[in-house]
């Protein structure tokens, strides 16, 4: 019988259990979202490239070691990988209901980035230091378990069939939930973050079937909330100046517009074909800050050119319609959940990536999934593809 960790196949007795267990791993295998795992991993090995470029000559982050972040991205693809697989083996049923466990592993964490143990990178304290060169951001995991969360509570009664669609309090036990993290995030203030998650929210309620009010409420108090956190100075300089320069490029090219400035002209310089790998002039002169991670982007764009550039898009493309696939075929309302809510997450924070480093949205310091280095992003984007694949893998086979 199907178990609720891993995949098992019927019909075979303990003295037929080699045969059932070697026909289980076969059945697994051959109902892997193959176009998803390979997507993913293309784009990964392409952002090992881009990495490797944007990093080569830059002494003073690569310790002088040309090959140090191509080496480190691959061994974080490599990890990443390895919990996707560990994913998929426990299952997004057995993960389920571990996720109480998860959830207060996930708060302890982010409120150590607010104690002695929390360091600030690039402006934003949200890490916490492990040593050895590695960081933790605890608030890419927070998105896992924001998803997890609300999917287990929504989805409890809907699926036991005891109701058609969540009901109010339902709705506002979900919400409690996830505004928690959210809350600690943006005391940081992490805003990036904190944009992703309110939109996965978003997604997670549209995709349960929640009443629509709770929608239009929830977007109306985003609005003022916005106003009220502006009002308040609840964000540091550097933000401000950040969606300043978004609403005005042409203020202080030299001072906060500089990035954005930059990353147009090393995209517009790349034309049709690009320069060649590790030839532009952009990213070998390192004028474009923080290039291998949120500007990733750009080293694409100028070095591959349109035609690379549009494969990531495409790359990205396959992920997010395979993910709704999966999305649209579960007969469970919890794995729907789940999926609507990385595909609310990967689509918004590829966009908003992709669309600072062309001007057309306000730089919030998020990764590209699957191409920018880091090794928190890294895993947490791997194990939102096992959760995708368990969800394949485990649906039921209809005759």
């Amino acid at each position: 019988m199907a178990g609720t960790s891993g995949f098992s196949v019927s019909g075979y007795g303990p003295e037929r259990g080699t045969w059932a267990r070697l026909s289980a791993r076969d059945s697994m295998m051959r109902r892997l979202d193959w176009p998803l795992l390979f997507s993913a991993l293309a784009l990964s090995f392409i952002g090992s490239l881009l990495v490797w470029s944007a990093t080569r000559n830059r002494t003073q982050l690569n310790q002088g070691d040309p090959y140090y972040f191509l080496f480190r991205h691959l061994l974080n693809t490599g990890i990443g990988f390895t919990v996707m697989i560990g994913t998929i083996w426990l299952g997004h049923r057995t993960l389920r209901g571990a996720v109480p466990v998860l959830y207060g592993l996930s708060i302890v964490l982010v409120l150590a980035v607010l104690t002695p143990l929390g360091a600030t990178i690039n402006g934003a304290h949200a890490w916490i230091v492990v040593g050895g060169g590695f960081s933790l951001q605890p608030s890419e995991f927070v998105k896992i378990t924001i998803i997890l969360g609300m999917a287990m509570v929504l989805a409890a009664r809907v699926d036991a069939g005891d109701q058609d669609h969540p009901d109010h309090r339902t709705v506002a036990k979900s919400l409690g939930l996830a505004i928690l993290p959210m809350a600690i995030v943006m005391l940081m203030p992490d805003l990036g973050s904190v944009m992703v998650m309110a939109v996965i929210v978003l997604a997670v309620l549209l995709a349960s079937g929640a009443a629509n009010r709770w929608i239009f409420g929830l977007v109306g108090a985003g609005v003022l909330g916005a106003v009220a956190v502006a009002a308040l100075g609840v964000l540091d300089e550097y933000q401000i100046n950040r969606f300043a320069a978004f609403a005005n490029p042409n203020l202080d090219p030299a001072g906060v517009g500089y990035n954005t400035n930059q990353a147009r002209i090393a995209i517009g310089s790349g034309g049709l074909t690009g320069t060649g790998l590790f030839k532009g002039s952009q990213t070998t002169g390192q004028f474009v800050p923080e290039q291998q991670t949120d500007f990733v982007f750009t080293v694409a764009g100028e070095e591959l050119g349109f035609v690379g550039a549009g494969l990531i898009l495409l790359l990205l493309g396959v992920v997010l319609w395979r993910a709704c696939r999966i999305a649209r075929e579960t007969t469970e309302l919890y794995g729907t959940i789940v999926a609507a809510g990385i595909i609310a997450w990967f689509a918004f924070q590829a966009f908003e990536n992709i669309g600072m480093t062309l001007g057309i949205m306000p730089v919030a310091g998020l990764p590209l999934p699957f191409v920018s280095y880091g090794g928190t992003s890294m895993f947490a984007v791997w194990i939102a593809v096992g959760l995708l694949q368990s969800i394949r893998v485990q649906r039921p086979v209809t005759a």
